[in-house]
């Protein structure tokens, strides 16, 4: 009985002991932790502060009802973006080159301080009271010294001699008269010295500037495209020198300064292909004239020679070339003699422009090329001015020798 007694008595004990400790357990969860748990939630650490910022310490935002949550209000649109456009470069001035006729009068003095010397030494050696032989060889020597050329020498000295022996007793003025009037007779008044800019046909007159590097051969085409603009005509350039890098930048360059456009291709191009372009685009646009500055290739080179041959050809599929102009350095001499022979053989040479002319001594080479080849000088070179090309004058040329 005692041992049933203490059963029970052990057995109550222990369901109030179980009973305080559910009850005890479920207090616990109601209340707030107060310890951090044995096995703490890893989390992210917070994002190190960068130099000279503080760190800055999380808080905890308190919970809002959604009610409370503000709605971000319509964003306002943004403000176009005005993106400025970089400025176009400005385009070259265009210059109004000087007419043809207002710059004679200064190219006539130009001319003169340089060619005068020839005339004075004949004119002191034909003044002599006795002209023997040697006189007469010493006037030989000053011709061909001058580049006039053997076969022109000989032929004014006969001359000079036969007309002073009737004129006999002879004054400064008289031998001044006699001497221009033989010169103008060996540089020749009667022949046709315009530069042919205008077609038979509809299409633009077509000029082909030809000649050996270093002559001045683009620069002479730009200042003939000034010549041509100063005096109302259109132009167009063809740049087809394609072997000389910096030719048709150059030519270009010459062109935009008068307000005449440059057709050109790339660097070491088809020439005769540019040709035939910028005839092409000259017919389109209607203009008057179409300058083609061709390579200045040298001539002992028969392979250019030939390329030269075929520019003409292609271009005239298009028309007839209306000029073919063959530019020489006056200062080269007979050696310009030479070139002139050889690119005679491939184009039909119509004129030539003689460069660099108030640089030399030598004037008479005038009449060594004339002579040569059977065209006359149309245009000369007196300067390196933009607009130092000018008409070829034989009265000018002769006065200039002989000065005043």
């Amino acid at each position: 009985m005692e041992i049933v007694i203490l059963a029970v008595v052990i057995a109550l004990v222990a369901i109030g002991v179980v009973s305080g400790l559910v009850i005890g357990s479920r207090k616990k969860k109601q209340l707030p932790p107060t310890a951090p748990s044995a096995t703490p939630t890893i989390t992210a650490p917070p994002a190190e502060p960068h130099v000279g910022e503080e760190a800055e310490e999380p808080r905890e935002e308190p919970r809002r009802t959604i009610e409370e949550v503000e709605l971000p209000e319509a964003a306002a649109p943004a403000a176009p973006v005005v993106v400025e456009e970089p400025e176009a470069p400005a385009a070259p001035e265009i210059e109004v080159p000087e007419p043809t006729a207002g710059r004679l009068v200064r190219l006539r003095a130009r001319l003169s301080r340089s060619q005068n010397a020839l005339g004075k030494g004949l004119l002191t050696l034909l003044a002599r009271e006795h002209l023997d032989e040697d006189t007469w060889e010493e006037i030989e020597e000053i011709l061909l010294t001058a580049d006039v050329g053997v076969a022109p020498t000989q032929e004014l000295v006969e001359r000079l001699r036969e007309r002073v022996k009737v004129l006999g007793t002879r004054t400064p003025e008289e031998l001044r008269a006699l001497l221009r009037e033989e010169l103008l007779h060996l540089v020749g008044t009667d022949m046709d010295r315009v530069v042919n800019t205008e077609s038979d046909t509809e299409a633009p007159g077509i000029v082909m500037v030809v000649g050996v590097n270093g002559t001045g051969k683009t620069t002479t085409t730009g200042k003939l495209a000034r010549v041509l603009v100063a005096d109302g005509r259109s132009v167009v350039l063809g740049a087809a020198d394609t072997f000389r890098a910096a030719a048709a930048d150059q030519l270009q360059t010459w062109g935009e300064r008068v307000g005449a456009r440059t057709v050109r291709g790339p660097e070491g191009g088809d020439p005769a292909s540019i040709a035939f372009d910028a005839v092409k685009e000259g017919i389109e646009e209607g203009a008057d004239v179409v300058l083609i500055d061709t390579a200045g290739r040298l001539h002992t080179k028969t392979g250019l020679m030939d390329e030269l041959g075929k520019v003409k050809r292609v271009v005239e599929k298009h028309a007839p070339l209306d000029e073919v102009l063959l530019v020489l350095d006056a200062t080269t001499g007979q050696n310009g003699l030479v070139q002139a022979r050889v690119f005679a053989e491939v184009v039909d040479i119509t004129g030539i422009v003689l460069t660099k002319l108030d640089g030399t001594a030598k004037g008479g080479i005038v009449v060594a090329v004339q002579r040569e080849l059977g065209v006359p000088v149309k245009l000369v070179g007196l300067g390196e001015g933009a607009d130092d090309l000018a008409p070829f004058e034989p009265e000018a040329f002769v006065d200039a020798l002989i000065g005043d």
